[in-house]
């Protein structure tokens, strides 16, 4: 039976465009489905860098105007991939255009964005989905099956922390990650935005923060042509600007269950390049999981004799495991770019079928207002109820 054209639009490029490039190409070749996605559109600032981008990647015309794709008549669904102070005027226009929407997180830099993005996309009733891939690595999705089958009984800990370093050069330039205007937060909305969404996913809803954040170089060069994410550009100005977002975060937070986590992400961990890292403790086991050792779940049970018990490492990589049966077999391992796969590969499901994935919009802006209110608490130095954000 001839699979059914679903025209993608892709706005922006960088590294996450590439890997998005390279999911919507190929995740029809790995997992069988109703869809044939088509790399029809691609965006991005500058017109001849796009035309450069979507001649390699694949996709058949470049512009320099998202609204060419949000209004295009031939294009089915939105991938944001853009900076993050652009994702709600976009996917706000793609689902009133009833396009169907894929974006990167954080889903924006204020809840209030964040709120109107997910009503939008209500309102129209498209599919729509928040990116936060590592809910779709094959060990992370297995210690949700895990705690869903009861096996580390009731939930008393999380443990989470990202940690990155390519900021700690205090010559590395002002890019738009260091704008609150532009991101929102720094480490806090750029990657403790993945450990909430993966605490809401595997222990439940938060209802109280305490937080402290901390800019550890408040003024860096202006950016010259070519500073993104991970990249200087090389050609930085002699002239700075101030830093306004914070380089380190910490926040505790209590759970609507009862549990307690806490969440450590910062930018100025030397030597830690996607330091992505979780554990949570229960009443009958545990669980450990690190993204550099991204194959292998640890897990503890309570329930075994004494003499038994110890941490067991687990290579998630067989047929059992969610999504690894469909790649190479067991003990062949995946990397960073197989989540992207999964993700586009459940987008298509949804669409085939209920239209529900997660997580979605309403997700993202349930994320961005735990975020919210630890900048709040750092603040005003006190505990915030999330429930104070609105």
């Amino acid at each position: 039976m001839a699979k059914k054209k679903l025209n993608i639009g892709l706005i922006g490029k960088g590294f996450m465009g590439r890997a998005h490039s390279l999911a919507w190409a190929n995740a029809g070749r790995i997992y069988d489905t109703e869809f044939e996605p088509v790399l029809k559109y691609c965006c991005g600032t500058q017109l001849a860098a796009a035309q450069e981008f979507a001649e390699r990647q694949g996709w058949e015309k470049a512009t320099d105007d998202w609204r060419d794709v949000t209004g295009s008549s031939d294009i089915d669904v939105v991938d944001i991939v853009a900076p993050t102070y652009v994702h709600s005027e976009i996917a706000i226009a793609a689902a009133k255009a009833g396009k169907h929407v894929f974006c990167e997180k954080p889903a924006a830099v204020t809840y209030a964005q964040a709120k109107a993005m997910a009503e939008a996309a209500n309102e129209a009733g498209i599919v729509h989905y928040l990116n936060h891939n590592y809910r779709r690595v094959p060990a992370v999705a297995y210690a949700k099956q895990l705690i869903d089958e009861g096996r580390i009984g009731d939930i008393y800990h999380w443990r989470g922390a990202y940690l990155q370093d390519w900021v700690v050069d205090p010559d590395f330039p002002l890019t738009w990650h260091f704008k609150k205007e532009m991101a929102g937060g720094g480490p806090l909305f750029d990657l403790g935005s993945h450990s909430v969404d993966l605490a809401r996913y595997l222990v439940g809803e938060i209802g109280a923060v305490t937080a402290v954040q901390k800019t550890f170089v408040s003024e860096r060069p202006l950016p010259g042509e070519g500073a993104a994410t991970f990249s200087s550009g090389g050609n930085a100005s002699a002239e700075k600007g101030h830093v306004d977002i914070d380089d380190a975060s910490f926040m505790i937070a209590e759970f609507e269950n009862g549990a307690l986590g806490s969440f450590d992400a910062t930018r100025f961990a030397n030597g830690r390049k996607n330091w992505n890292d979780f554990e949570i403790y229960g009443s009958k086991g545990s669980l450990r999981w690190n993204f550099e050792s991204m194959n292998e779940l640890y897990f503890f049970d309570a329930t075994q004799p004494a003499v038994e018990q110890g941490f067991r490492r687990i290579s998630v990589t067989s047929g059992e495991h969610p999504y690894a049966g469909s790649w190479w077999g067991p003990g062949h391992v995946l990397g960073y770019e197989n989540a992207f796969f999964h993700a586009v590969y459940d987008f298509l499901r949804a669409l085939s079928g209920d239209g529900k994935i997660a997580p979605n919009l309403n997700d993202g802006a349930a994320c961005i207002k735990v975020l919210e209110a630890a900048i709040k608490s750092n603040a005003e130095k006190r505990r915030v109820e999330i429930s104070e954000i609105g």
